[in-house]
């Protein structure tokens, strides 16, 4: 009897992924579909769920006939990006557009539930933001009779994985990865809690049933297996949210270590030994990891990475090669001090994450006519640096133990200079890892582990995983950044009100 294989997909904001993957962790085969994000007017950011599932059969088609082992298919697993939400309504097809994470029209829901941030923190792990519970509410005051008409919430990954399996909306599900950016759960007792639920006048029986991210959600349907190419009967995990996943994937399921994720957000995850939600500082967002007894503590810079692609664009121009793009804008920044010569960046480019401050932006400060092309790009990678120190600082505290290293993946693994000056600003080793997709991993443990082959998903992750040698601090160059970092918390913690009222005068017409 061949080996078994497991097919992984991937489904992130502006990319869709899938795979094939041996036990040993090779991937066979591997294949892409962009997606496509909808952007009728500032701030607002849409989906197509079905597009979406349109885009993962096209990838796992073609990783399943390039890979030429179908018939050795023993599982599948499925990740989505998490913050965002679907409404869906009858027959298990969409009742408006996916919200997506990117989209900002909650910010008002996002100040009304603030009061109340401290108490859902404690309990669900994440503070109101542009989330589940805030995109729900919106939708309910803006637009009733499509709230009405809405059976059950769904995350993308969820979604795809129900109806591969032919589900009825009636088994909708969400897993408990996931559960921590609905802000109405209980997140460390993986239920839904009914006092957040009522607090926030949402309705119980539009949330779907929860269970675990690797229990076996259905099979492979006839119709989806022909869309698929994955045959008929084939097990279907329940999967999970695509940086948890990507953190299983990466082997950050023990705690001391961190994952740096530089891809369209920019985000840090941290593996805690505890539940120990941030509900002070409420920076930090925490969810159940796949292990058993082990959590997650994790933000994002919203849009990180679409920040740095905005000043490639916009500085050196739309019809500059990407590739020779960044390298310049490296070699460029590679000559600038440490500190950017005073010049601080504030990197959410989409908007902050965190209450009391959902209308954060990006904003150069303390730019002068001596500043250069190099300044303005370093000063980018060094705003998010700072950022992903004062997350680590307030997980390290929760854990009672510093951080030991970090592991470093996504497409901004890829940059020398970024992983040194992260290494610089945090004062801890950055390692990269030799596997640039450990979300699709991440899934094929998941598959692995739903369907018994896989027992020990820590110890065959770490199996499967290899590292360069790590990118270690200078002692110096971090003593220096602590002094720029203070500067920058400050910044951070007092210029909300500033662009609220930008914010506010932006959604006004103009007079003519």
């Amino acid at each position: 009897m061949s080996e078994p294989v497991f097919v992984a997909c991937d489904m992130g904001t502006t990319l869709v992924k899938a795979a094939v993957v041996d036990l040993s962790g090779t991937v066979l085969a591997q294949a892409s579909q962009e997606s496509q994000l909808i952007r009728p007017r500032p701030g607002v950011v849409e989906q197509d769920l079905l597009q979406i599932e349109a885009e993962a059969h096209a990838a796992i088609g073609r990783a399943v006939a390039s890979s030429g082992r179908a018939g050795d298919i023993a599982g599948v697993s499925f990740s989505s990006q998490m913050s965002g939400i679907g409404a869906v309504g009858d027959g298990f097809v969409p009742a408006a557009p996916f919200d997506s994470w990117l989209d900002s029209r909650c910010a008002q829901d996002i100040y009304d539930m603030t009061p109340h941030a401290r108490r859902v923190t404690q309990v669900s792990g994440c503070p109101p933001t542009y989330s589940h519970a805030p995109k729900q509410r919106w939708l309910k005051r803006t637009d009733p009779e499509t709230y009405r008409r809405t059976r059950v919430f769904q995350v993308p990954g969820p979604f795809v994985a129900a109806r591969l399996a032919g589900l009825d909306v009636a088994d909708a599900y969400i897993d408990k990865t996931n559960l921590c950016f609905a802000n109405v759960s209980d997140t460390k007792r993986g239920e839904w809690s009914d006092e957040l639920v009522e607090l926030f006048s949402l309705d119980r029986e539009k949330l779907p049933r929860i269970v675990a991210p690797d229990a076996v959600i259905g099979t492979v349907s006839r119709e989806s297996s022909r869309s698929t190419g994955i045959p008929v009967g084939v097990p279907i995990a329940a999967g999970g949210g695509d940086q948890i996943v990507a953190c299983l994937g990466i082997g950050v399921s023990t705690p001391g270590r961190a994952s740096d994720s530089a891809g369209t957000a920019s985000l840090f995850s941290i593996c805690l030994d505890r539940w120990a939600p941030d509900a002070d500082a409420m920076g930090l967002i925490t969810s159940q990891s796949i292990v058993e007894g082990r959590y997650l503590s994790f933000a994002f810079v919203n849009g990180g990475g679409q920040g740095l692609e905005w000043v490639r664009h916009e500085i050196l121009g739309a019809d500059t090669n990407a590739h020779d793009a960044f390298k310049e804008l490296e070699r460029l920044a590679s000559a600038v001090s440490p500190g950017s010569d005073g010049l601080l960046w504030l990197p959410h480019f989409q908007g902050g994450v965190t209450p009391p401050k959902p209308h954060l932006r990006s904003g150069w400060i303390g730019i002068t006519g001596g500043h250069t092309t190099g300044h303005l790009y370093r000063s980018v990678l060094e705003g998010i640096a700072y950022q992903y120190a004062a997350w680590a600082t307030h997980a390290s505290s929760a854990m009672g133990s510093p951080l030991k290293q970090v592991r470093a993946m996504g497409g901004g693994s890829a940059s020398d200079l970024w992983l040194s000056i992260k290494a610089d600003v945090l004062g801890i080793p950055f390692l990269r890892s030799g596997e640039s997709e450990a979300a699709l991993l991440g899934n094929a443990l998941l598959a692995g582990s739903a369907t018994g082959h896989i027992n020990d998903l820590v110890a065959t992750a770490d199996a499967w995983n290899s590292f360069a040698a790590p990118v270690e601090p200078d002692d110096k160059r971090h003593e220096w950044y602590v002094r720029y970092r203070r500067v920058f918390d400050s910044l951070s913690d007092t210029v909300d009100p500033v662009f609220r009222e930008l914010s506010a005068l932006s959604s006004e017409a103009p007079p003519a």
